[in-house]
């Protein structure tokens, strides 16, 4: 069996969340109107490469929202699957190039007229189908760090391993697409080792820790964060804390991640990724 193509892409909005603008651009091989997506480079996250591909395409760096419905479309005799999440345009401005050489801001209904694909089209409606502009929470469960059985130190001083340590490194390649303000984690070195690549600014709480859990006190504190946050904790502490924000029973792998789409205290969307 072939296997399936990979890409990602976002729509990119700006202005009032209740009437955006959306780019889209146009590709003078295919001469035809879309959204900016590419494809994934080998061993390359989807959403670091959601980033990649708006930021050559564009020359826009992006924050993501809600992640939208996946596309899937045969390209010359492959299926092809193409995520796409909700992009809004923080900084960054458009160069023309060989690749995309022209870029134009449309109301939604004029992009609609614009887009030469209809399953672009279809992306719009799901775009405005959820508030836009959301506040990200990134639960991450400490990535691989060998058998707890064949460590015979302290648990809390037990080290990611090499798969651990790749896993972080994709998890630093990750975290900019929610640019958090705020990092929390366990105390526990695999937690810590868990972020560190992305950034060793962070906070210790033992509320996140296995050893001093508490099940009201643990999901109140992750639940009192107001700014784009990633919090970094373990596989007993984490499906009490998302179901109890928001309802969803998520279980994550070693070095996984869920993003709560929060506004305000209404968890809007709940998604899951592995590492």
């Amino acid at each position: 069996m072939t296997d399936m193509l990979r890409a990602a892409g976002a729509v990119v909005w700006r202005g009032d969340e209740s009437d955006p603008e959306v780019a889209v651009i146009h590709r003078p091989r295919y001469d035809d109107w879309t959204f900016p997506k590419g494809k994934l480079k080998t061993g390359e996250h989807m959403i670091a490469a959601a980033l990649r591909e708006v930021r050559e395409e564009t020359g826009m760096s992006i924050v993501l929202g809600r992640a939208l419905p996946p596309i899937h479309y045969l390209s010359k005799g492959r299926l092809k699957r193409v995520d796409y999440w909700a992009g809004q345009s923080v900084e960054g401005a458009f160069t023309p190039g060989d690749e995309v050489d022209e870029l134009v801001w449309l109301p939604l209904s004029a992009a609609r007229d614009r887009l030469t694909y209809a399953w672009d089209a279809g992306l719009l409606h799901a775009l405005v189908a959820a508030p836009l502009a959301t506040t990200p929470l990134v639960l991450v469960r400490h990535a691989a760090a060998g058998s707890r059985q064949d460590w015979t130190g302290e648990d809390a001083l037990r080290p990611v391993d090499s798969v651990g340590r790749a896993q972080a490194a994709t998890i630093a390649q990750v975290l900019p697409a929610y640019r958090p303000e705020l990092l929390l984690s366990s105390p526990s070195l695999r937690c810590v080792q868990t972020l560190e690549p992305y950034s060793a600014d962070m906070r210790l709480e033992p509320l996140l820790s296995e050893e001093h859990q508490d099940s009201d006190k643990t999901p109140a504190l992750v639940g009192e964060i107001s700014v784009p946050a990633a919090v970094c904790s373990h596989r007993k502490v984490l499906p009490h804390v998302i179901h109890t924000l928001s309802g969803k029973d998520v279980h994550l792998r070693k070095g996984a991640f869920a993003v709560l789409h929060r506004l305000g205290a209404q968890v809007v969307s709940v998604e899951r990724y592995s590492t």
